[in-house]
């Protein structure tokens, strides 16, 4: 199971108030998803090389 990076308890009650239940592997599927989301950031910025701090502009 890899780390958990989103609160649990906040997307549970995003889902529940749209009227859905939250499957068992859903917050894994989701830290795993915000894991490549971050290190394709990391990657773009690494590609341009002028500068140090991911920014909203890097998410693609």
């Amino acid at each position: 199971m890899a780390e958990t990076l989103v609160v649990t308890s906040k997307i549970k009650k995003i889902v529940k108030e749209a009227g859905f239940r939250t499957g068992g592997d859903f917050i894994e599927s989701l830290s795993t998803k915000v894991i490549s989301l971050v290190q394709a950031s990391i990657e773009k910025v690494k590609a341009d090389g002028k500068k140090k701090t991911l920014g909203a502009e890097d998410l693609a």
